[in-house]
């Protein structure tokens, strides 16, 4: 079991820490203790904990500041329960019933192999050794199907996410971009995605087909489900993005495609 979930006490000193992080060094143990409805007197024991702890500092009268050793704390236990997120997931799809599309005439009840392609779960008449499954319904090819009991674990490759870097509009916008070199990289029909004006600007005078919204959220789903996702990007927004490519742990390429 992670750390943050092995008890109450691990559990309430996450809250706290948050709190403390998001609020300010000014912020009452009172409305910490409201926030998390239990007792001003057992916050205290808390804090005191935490700054024994060395996850904490006092800096006077109901001020509180947490320590760097707190901040990696806090990271390390949002990434295991991140990550257990995604364990949560994968148990509860062993018995639900989720969607695939059916490659092939596929009966009610019938054993099926489980398969990734373009980003979309595939239920087959084909069982290999891999991941596989009961359909709940019957199809024809290309229609959505139930499956459940699903056993075994669905290969997938992780994508990578290709960013083209756009000059802002202060230095050029659109205006200097290497349209040979944005036509050549989305040219083989791949997930093209836009985050900012002038990467939209540059993709609408190029004729290429993209997403203009949710496109860090979007980059990383792709990616995920074993696409190979091409963000183009203003400069302005690169260092935001990557950020979030690093803490999803997602890789990626990034390439200046300025008109030299």
């Amino acid at each position: 079991m992670i750390e943050v979930l092995r008890n109450k006490n691990q559990t309430t000193k996450f809250q706290i820490l948050v709190e403390i992080a998001d609020r300010g060094p000014d912020v009452q143990q009172r409305e910490i203790a409201r926030k998390l409805e239990i007792t001003p007197q057992a916050i205290s024991e808390y804090i005191a904990q935490l700054i024994n702890e060395d996850l904490l500092i006092s800096e006077g009268r109901s001020r509180y500041r947490v320590t760097n050793e707190g901040v990696n704390w806090v990271i390390r236990s949002m990434r295991e329960l991140d990550s257990y997120n995604t364990f949560i997931q994968r148990a509860v799809n062993n018995i639900s019933v989720c969607a695939a599309i059916a490659e092939d005439n596929l009966d009610k009840g019938q054993p099926v192999g489980l398969k990734m392609k373009d980003g979309l779960l595939f239920a087959s008449a084909e069982v290999n050794s891999g991941a596989t499954a009961v359909t709940t319904s019957s199809a024809r090819p290309g229609e959505d199907i139930g499956v459940c009991n699903i056993s075994g674990i669905i290969p997938l490759d992780i994508g990578r996410v290709t960013v083209l870097k756009v000059p802002s509009i202060e230095r050029g916008g659109s205006r200097q971009v290497d349209y040979t070199a944005l036509k050549k990289h989305t040219a083989n029909g791949r997930v093209v995605i836009s985050l900012g004006l002038e990467a939209l600007a540059a993709l609408r005078r190029a004729g290429v087909d993209f997403y203009q919204f949710g496109a860090a959220d979007t980059a990383i789903e792709a990616a995920q489900c074993g696409l190979d996702p091409l963000v183009v990007c203003v400069e302005s927004e690169t260092s935001a993005l990557v950020t979030r490519l690093d803490r999803k742990h997602v890789r990626y390429e990034l390439i200046d495609i300025e008109e030299l």
